[in-house]
């Protein structure tokens, strides 16, 4: 639906569209996993082991569409987003507050478009199609939600060929030691720089073959103003900076009408902020950026115009030489089967298998007590949700 507001003589009109999801799913899982409502990691066996089940609806989300007058004689376009779902802060499940998902202003046609705000990383841009709401983030897929500047210029070559290059000037953000007393967290005095080409090749059955490979670079900063962890102990220090970094691959290949296959694959350091490393940018230990290397991939199968199925597998793998403590490799294979009742409603059912593997270099050189679950942590998930988009 949509209401058009007359602006006055002049201005033109300006056209806001709302729109949203109202979703709910129901998950079991084997043994208890990182957040609750889905899952990014399972904990160390040693941590948890018992089973859970979530019923959750925070990530119904609502937003409008704003689309303006054309500026001037230019032929751009003049529009943006808001966004928001209700995976803020809260203190029970059932008082979650608003969270902003999007939020920018756009000028494009269809050679140029100008965006400032926040909305999509331009690296590695694709998201696998999992009922798991955050899909395969800390198990093979990077790239977020930030706010940032972007220019983005469209070739049209011949045989249905286009040529995409995409680049962004983005705010830093530092998401390592959140809750450490012993560390501030500082943002850095350059933007993270994220650049994307990509190419739309012919036509396979009237779906086309598009090939990206992007990357980024930026810094993250931390005072750490208490003594660090044993057994280094490493001193105090001011300003250190840590560079952040990734070299990506994305393609999305139709096979046949109704079967495609999608994916993506990762190198970097320090990738907490793009949900890489499996949430681990920096060692607390070593003070050094983790590095990583991981990717997912999955077949979509269009059964019928109302049946679909996604069926793929992800996996990050930190270097395990960059950290002490931590988790040192995350891997998913998952399945679901989706049914589209009518052009609002779907239901679906998943089921995933998750592994995430631990280490602790410290044994032998502090008290037992204080050493880190190391044992690997296995669960297996079953979710069913409905949504209704409007």
């Amino acid at each position: 639906m949509s209401t058009n507001l007359f602006l006055g003589e002049g201005n033109g009109d300006l056209t806001i569209t709302p729109y949203g999801s109202l979703w709910g799913s129901l998950r079991f899982v084997s043994d208890r996993t990182n957040t609750g409502p889905f899952t990014l990691w399972v904990f160390s066996e040693q941590d948890h082991g018992e089973p859970a089940m979530e019923i959750d609806a925070r990530r119904t989300r609502v937003g409008i569409d704003v689309a303006g007058q054309k500026f001037r004689d230019s032929g751009y376009q003049l529009g943006g987003k808001v966004e928001a779902d209700f995976f803020g802060q809260f203190l029970t499940e059932n008082r979650a507050g608003a969270r902003l998902r999007h939020g920018y202003f756009e000028a494009k046609n269809e050679e140029w478009r100008f965006l400032v705000g926040q909305t999509w990383d331009v690296v590695s841009p694709l998201r696998p199609g999992m009922l798991n709401f955050t899909g395969t983030w800390a198990a093979g897929n990077i790239g977020y939600r930030r706010a940032q500047f972007r220019v983005e210029r469209t070739l049209s070559l011949e045989n249905d060929t286009q040529l995409l290059f995409q680049g962004s000037i983005n705010q830093d953000i530092v998401d390592d030691f959140p809750t450490d007393a012993g560390v501030r967290r500082e943002t850095a005095d350059i933007p993270v720089f994220q650049a994307r080409s990509a190419v739309e090749l012919g036509m396979v059955d009237g779906k086309a073959v598009v090939l990206g490979i992007s990357g980024h670079y930026g810094e993250t900063g931390f005072d750490f103003i208490q003594t660090g962890p044993p057994p280094l102990n490493l001193p105090p220090t001011d300003d250190a900076r840590f560079t952040t970094w990734s070299i990506n691959l994305d393609w999305e290949v139709p096979l046949s009408s109704q079967l495609t296959m999608r994916g993506e694959v990762f190198r970097g350091a320090n990738l907490s902020p793009y949900l890489g490393g499996i949430g681990q940018g920096v060692c607390p230990c070593l003070r050094k950026s983790i590095r990583s290397t991981g990717g997912w991939t999955e077949l979509v199968w269009a059964w019928s115009p109302m049946w679909e199925s996604h069926c793929g597998l992800g996996i990050d793998d930190p270097n395990d030489s960059d950290s002490l403590v931590g988790r040192v490799q995350n891997e998913v294979v998952f399945g679901n089967l989706i049914l589209h009742m009518t052009e609002n409603l779907s239901t679906g059912c998943e089921l995933a298998y998750w592994r995430t593997l631990y280490q602790d270099q410290r044994r032998g050189q502090i008290p037992v007590p204080l050493l880190t679950p190391s044992a690997p942590g296995k669960a297996l998930t079953l979710e069913w949700m409905v949504r209704y988009d409007f």
